[in-house]
């Protein structure tokens, strides 16, 4: 078997779905393309991936409604979604339905593809103990190995690109960490890449883990410059 990365599209539209499916693989990717929802579902219950490429307006399921189904399939794969919108009520729907980051088309081909590898590429800074320890903070409890957490509403799965960015945050306890560096580090983009990902995926990390999401005691905005951390609460 091909130990090259393996990616699903998920797209409707044929022309673009070629144009996506050659570059991805002169990239050296195996790609397996689908132009609905359900067959991707079905395809995701017997292959590996290793990234998801997901259209919003599909015929059938949408876009969102799919990456919630993924996501009970696979709560780890990280999702890339593409959608026409440009919104930021769709933005924020399509990272609150489990998805990791976001491309509104048309788009650009180099920066599409340096999105992709940003995304693939592991945490070479995330080296965890071999015993699997909880990381207590509030009333919540993290297992960074085995992609799951306590909250006090229940235990969850979590994805890729937030076991990264918690890792992050973990490592860096207290210290204010820039954008630029966040971005950068977690999902591959230039340190002054111009993007809400960041500041979406933060409001989710806070509805899991925050007692008041609209009051973070543990997730905490520094104005101008980035995020800070912080275990026992501001």
């Amino acid at each position: 078997m091909s130990d090259r990365p393996r990616i699903m599209l998920v797209e409707d539209e044929i022309h673009l779905a070629r144009g996506i499916c050659f570059n991805l693989e002169l990239d050296g990717y195996v790609v397996s393309h689908f132009d609905r929802g359900e067959t991707a579902l079905e395809a995701l219950r017997v292959e590996r991936c290793d990234l998801i490429i997901l259209d919003v307006m599909l015929p059938g399921m949408d876009g969102f409604q799919v990456c919630k189904a993924m996501r009970e399939l696979d709560s780890r794969v990280p999702i890339l979604m593409l959608t026409a919108r440009s919104e930021d009520l769709d933005r924020v729907a399509g990272l609150e339905s489990g998805a990791d980051d976001y491309l509104t088309k048309p788009f650009n081909l180099a920066e599409f593809l340096l999105r992709v590898k940003g995304m693939l590429r592991r945490s070479s800074w995330y080296r965890p103990d071999p015993v699997e320890e909880g990381y207590c903070f509030g009333d919540n409890e993290v297992f960074l190995l085995s992609y799951r957490a306590k909250t006090a509403q229940g235990e969850i799965d979590l994805t890729e690109m937030e076991v990264r960015v918690l890792s992050l945050f973990f490592q860096r306890e207290g210290q204010v960490i820039p954008r630029g560096e966040l971005l950068e580090s977690v999902w591959g983009y230039a340190s002054d890449a111009e993007t809400r990902t960041l500041d979406n995926f933060v409001v989710r990390l806070r509805k899991y883990f925050e007692r008041d999401p609209g009051r973070p005691v543990h997730f905490i905005t520094v104005r101008g410059v980035g995020y800070r951390f912080s275990r026992q609460g501001s």
